[in-house]
């Protein structure tokens, strides 16, 4: 039987808001098996999501680096894949399309463009528009796209809640990746002493930082998660944010994964992006956005989560 092959690298984000798309995927190939793509830091969590049948790790060498492109054509041609759907749509994938997984069936956002429309204008729609627009020029119904259901990540982490709180903690993640400083804003240790003076320190004020983080959080004078003393994994992650009371972030993964968990928040924005394109405000998760998040004043976000809270 032939097989559906899904590409989405990451980052976390991006691979969250992926998982409605992966399910309507998987619904309408329900009777082929679904393989994922990925890099090795989703290898894990993806393969327990009950949407894919099993996950393939590309470790992403550089291009010149023929010996291992050679090995994943020769890996990904043992699974006999009829279709691929790039949810990618990057540099890497469409060098893949065209030298290491050809002569296949290909969805992806050149094989979505209205005739005429080019691909720089598509793209400045948001991201789940997007991947609806993708699916369905598959003839694939979007039940799930923009309705993404994260409930099989969420697993009881009780022990660790009452290790670091009282049942109601505000979740903070003033962290970006190094290649994006300009989504960090700078004023979260100020916030945090004016969170706990504010509301008489009734909340903890939590953080979850990751591997390279941790000496950071560790300067902002709020209590830093750990499981054994190393950073959570994915699911813990996201059930942490499950069970937040208010969650406070830059543009980061966590912050999709609140969107789409609709949880009370608020999501930090400079000129970046927009919380349009990526898909990222819902009913309970608001966005702050500015011009320069350094000109964005510590009382200004205090106030909102206030007004939010009370």
């Amino acid at each position: 039987m032939s097989n559906i092959l899904i590409i989405k690298h990451g980052s976390l984000g991006d691979l969250i808001q992926a998982n409605g798309a992966i399910k309507d995927i998987k619904r309408f190939y329900q009777n082929r098996k679904v393989f994922l793509l990925t890099a090795q830091p989703y290898a894990v969590f993806m393969s327990e999501c009950p949407y894919i049948d099993g996950v393939i790790i590309d470790k992403r060498l550089p291009r010149w680096n023929l010996f291992y492109l050679n090995n994943l054509k020769k890996k990904l041609s043992k699974y006999n894949f009829t279709k691929v759907f790039d949810l990618q749509n990057s540099s890497r994938t469409k060098f893949y399309r065209k030298f290491v997984i050809n002569k296949i069936e290909w969805s992806s956002t050149e094989t979505s463009l209205e005739p005429g429309q080019k691909k720089s204008d598509f793209d400045k729609e948001p991201v789940l528009d997007r991947m609806e627009i993708q699916l369905k020029k598959s003839g694939i119904e979007t039940q799930y796209v923009k309705n993404i259901d994260l409930n099989w990540a969420v697993q009881d982490i009780s022990r660790l809640i009452k290790q670091y709180s009282n049942n109601e903690y505000i979740l903070l993640f003033p962290f970006c990746s190094k290649k994006l400083p300009q989504k960090k804003w700078p004023y979260y240790k100020d916030l945090i002493s004016k969170l706990k003076q504010g509301f008489k320190n009734k909340y903890p004020i939590l953080l979850a930082p990751g591997l390279n983080e941790i000496e950071e959080a560790n300067d902002l004078n709020g209590r830093v998660v750990l499981d054994n003393n190393e950073p959570i994994n994915i699911k813990t992650l996201i059930s942490l944010i499950n069970n937040a009371k208010f969650i406070i972030s830059n543009d980061t993964g966590p912050a999709h994964i609140a969107s789409h968990l609709d949880k009370k928040g608020i999501v930090l924005f400079g000129s970046h992006t927009t919380a349009k394109k990526v898909s990222i405000e819902s009913f309970n998760l608001k966005v702050i956005t500015v011009n320069d998040l350094k000109d964005l004043k510590v009382e200004t976000v205090f106030n909102e989560v206030k007004s939010k809270l009370n």
